[in-house]
């Protein structure tokens, strides 16, 4: 049986006149893309064009909810009770599901950016929150965790369809979490290297740590983040290198998930 995954990025992550990310070329490599809905970044206007594009290049589309931090990018850390974030994460979702009704996709899956995701992998209540909204609004909506999260631990306890994703452009520590993008290094803009980890998360389930620490994770989906300058070259470096190792690449609602 060949070998699948599903490749997807942070995308519609401009807002008005700013024009972030390269969402127009990523659109036309990755099969799965989370949409920015207006708290981090995006606007209706952004989500549109997005969605449009989604549709015409046969890409599933996912809410990429964040902290309400435009001036931060929603990579600012931000305490708040866990039912004002549920709350939140069912209004973002909501967004796009009204913006997605142009194209007529449907909402297909959900991943937190930022801050928000470094918090819910550490923070058994701030997944289950994320989880409880998605479960009010579509529970039929994938829940895209980083693997071996708590995030993966709330969907599996919520029941939820869930997608354990894995990062190609990313460096990790040795507790199974991402390394802080303030250290030196810590994102991959090499694509040789970015392809390297995305083939071993595919066909060996391990990352090799900052500290060189090999760690068993399976993964589902591969993230390439669309906000990088390099983004365009080693998203298209990834799908193509992971094609050549007999990896097919399929949208997030093809892949088998059980």
């Amino acid at each position: 049986m060949t070998t699948q995954t599903n490749l997807n990025a942070d995308m519609g992550e401009g807002f008005g006149a700013y024009d972030i990310g390269n969402d127009e070329g990523l659109m036309k490599i990755i099969r799965s893309a989370n949409i920015a809905c207006g708290y981090h970044a995006g606007d209706p206007d952004v989500m549109h064009k997005n969605v449009m594009a989604a549709k015409a290049h046969g890409v599933s589309i996912g809410a990429h909810p964040g902290f309400n931090d435009l001036w931060g990018f929603g990579r600012r850390r931000i305490d708040m009770s866990v039912n004002a974030l549920e709350h939140s994460i069912a209004y973002q979702i909501g967004a796009l599901q009204a913006i997605a009704a142009y194209s007529g996709l449907k909402v297909t899956h959900l991943k937190a950016h930022g801050a928000l995701s470094n918090m819910a992998a550490e923070d058994k209540d701030l997944a289950l929150a994320i989880g409880r909204a998605i479960k009010v609004v579509d529970p039929g909506i994938i829940y895209v965790a980083l693997s071996g999260s708590q995030m993966e631990f709330a969907a599996d306890e919520l029941g939820l369809p869930l997608a354990r994703e894995g990062f190609a452009d990313r460096q990790y520590e040795n507790d199974g979490n991402l390394a802080s993008r303030k250290l030196k290094g810590t994102v991959l803009v090499d694509p040789a290297l970015a392809l390297e980890q995305a083939v071993r998360l595919v066909t060996e389930n391990e990352i090799v740590t900052r500290s060189g620490k090999v760690i068993k994770r399976k993964v589902d989906t591969i993230c390439v983040h669309g906000d990088e300058p390099t983004s365009l070259e080693v998203t298209r470096h990834v799908r193509t290198g992971l094609e050549t190792a007999g990896i097919k690449v399929v949208p997030l609602p093809e892949m088998d998930l059980g």
